[in-house]
């Protein structure tokens, strides 16, 4: 069972399908938490009286076994006599972050020389236009860099072009500010931010196409090169989560909550094992 950070799980049901269609005479339901001890009376759990259990407000900490064991009477129809029959369920749940977004941008442009000093001026002209595009979203290019490369076009010959490439990222300064402002985890504000801001960039470079053609009467010695524009998806977790399509696979695109034994010190999407694992508790960020 797979639990977004600071929501309720659903509801943890102690019985199994074929259990749910009979009749129980007396059940009674035990419920331990993680730490193996008795989750009745815990005020982060709501348990009804027919055994469900709602763990509220997630947090990595809770990640763990939830074990309920059931038990209720059977009666012999002829004698009457009462058997007390036991059983046992029990639920892996993790706590998981959906994964933070960024965008790696690939552009190319034109220029007349590779030597011109113009071309880095622009390269840093770009910079401040597209962070002036996307700053109001508390996004931001970041491992931006540029080269110029000779290009053997048919029928044009040699060609000089930039090879331009930046990233887009949701977390320029202030963004954290804006996440108090919710009361709930951010990776959802921070992706729909970095989703805009990716539009926004897209839409710059079509309008370049445009006004190449309809809008200049001499084209500028460093200019697009249409449809060169492409973006690559990029994840990161945060640090305690990470990606683990085999051990995960109901939830391969979440960041799930490292196990112990394991631990994620940075924005990586992978849990490292630690070479001493000393480290008992989920969510660990060193060893």
């Amino acid at each position: 069972v797979y639990v977004k950070v600071f929501t309720n799980s659903p509801f943890l049901v102690c019985m199994d399908l074929a259990r749910s269609r009979e009749e129980l005479i007396d059940p009674q339901y035990l419920w331990t938490g993680p730490d193996g001890k008795d989750l009745e009376g815990r005020a982060y759990v709501n348990l009804t009286e027919t055994g469900k259990l709602v763990v509220m407000g997630f947090k990595e900490s809770m990640s763990g076994a939830y074990t309920c064991t059931l038990s209720y009477k059977i009666l012999e129809t002829t004698t009457q006599e009462e058997r007390e029959k036991f059983e046992a369920y029990k639920f892996m749940v993790y706590a998981y972050r959906e994964a933070d977004h960024a965008y790696q941008v690939f552009v190319r442009f034109t220029t007349k020389e590779c030597e011109l000093a113009a071309n880095g001026r622009f390269f840093e002209e770009l910079k401040k236009i597209l962070n002036n595009i996307i700053s109001d979203l508390t996004c931001h290019i970041v491992e931006s860099s540029y080269k110029c490369r000779h290009v053997g076009i048919p029928k044009q010959g040699l060609l000089h072009e930039l090879f331009v490439r930046f990233q887009v990222n949701p977390f320029a300064p202030g963004w954290e500010e804006v996440c108090h402002q919710v009361p709930y985890d951010c990776e959802d504000v921070t992706n729909r931010r970095v989703e805009e801001a990716r539009g926004r960039i897209g839409e710059f470079f079509n309008k370049q196409t445009y006004a190449l053609k309809h809008e200049f009467r001499t084209v500028p010695a460093i200019h697009y090169v249409e449809n060169s524009f492409s973006l690559t998806h990029i994840d990161s977790c945060r640090p305690g989560f990470g990606k683990n399509h085999i051990a995960h696979r109901s939830c391969a695109g979440c960041c799930v909550v490292c196990d112990p034994g394991t631990y994620s010190p940075n924005d990586d999407v992978t849990c490292q094992v630690c070479a001493r694992p000393r480290v008992k508790k989920y969510g660990a960020r060193s060893c």
